[in-house]
């Protein structure tokens, strides 16, 4: 009887252990980050009514953000490295518990990378768009232009396309902003300008986002 015991305690263990490890194993990308932000705001209440960055990490790694946007009600719940499905697929989490006021958006760069063409980026765009305005109809959203990166010059064309796409899409919603930072953040020339990035010359650096911000600001809404 003892042996029989043990052999089902043992059983029920390990059976157990595998569904922990297989959901382990099956979480999807982020989820992790996403249950340090929602632990997060258990511990600190997030602002009534933002304005929401929300996108991968040049929203995430947004130089000084909070300084930049001291005269706005901000929060940055951007999520390094995300594609835009993984945003989506999150929306529930990190956009509509904080019923923002107005979002800002920046994602599909990532994509860039694993993306056959750009009309398959402004597909995934689409369906982000979609879902965000099947539950916020109204609300204002500022979507930022696809940058060109010098370490994914390979991938501009796609870029291009996307933003391209995405640009026309928009055209017809009167509470949402295509907001070109592509053209603005080449010099005179024509040419990508380094200077404006960290050394990965992906992320980038104080001066990059000097220009982002100059281009945003007049789009947000104050208080």
């Amino acid at each position: 009887m003892l042996k029989l015991f043990k052999a089902a305690a043992f059983t029920a263990a390990f059976l157990f252990l595998s569904n922990v490890n297989s959901f382990a194993q099956d979480k999807p990308a982020f989820w992790d980050d996403v249950q340090a932000i929602k632990q997060y705001d258990r511990v600190y209440a997030p602002p009534k009514d933002p304005i929401l960055f929300i996108g991968s990490s040049s929203i995430r790694l947004w130089v000084d953000f909070t300084k930049t946007f001291k005269d706005y009600t901000v929060l940055n719940r951007g999520i390094g490295g995300a594609v835009t499905t993984d945003v989506d697929r999150y929306l529930e989490d990190i956009v509509f518990p904080y019923h923002p006021k107005q979002l800002v958006i920046y994602v599909g760069e990532n994509d860039l990378i694993k993306a056959a063409t750009g009309d398959a980026v402004f597909e995934d765009f689409k369906k982000l768009y979609s879902d965000i305005r099947a539950k916020l109809p109204v609300v204002p959203i500022v979507y930022i232009a696809i940058k060109a990166s010098p370490s994914r010059a390979q991938y501009l064309s796609k870029g291009i396309r996307a933003n391209i796409l995405v640009k026309d899409f928009l055209k017809g919603d009167k509470n949402t902003v295509f907001l070109d930072i592509y053209q603005p953040m080449f010099d005179k020339d024509g040419k990508m300008q380094p200077k404006l990035f960290k050394e990965d010359m992906l992320h980038m650096n104080a001066a990059g986002y000097a220009i982002w911000n100059k281009l945003l600001k007049p789009h947000l809404l104050k208080d």
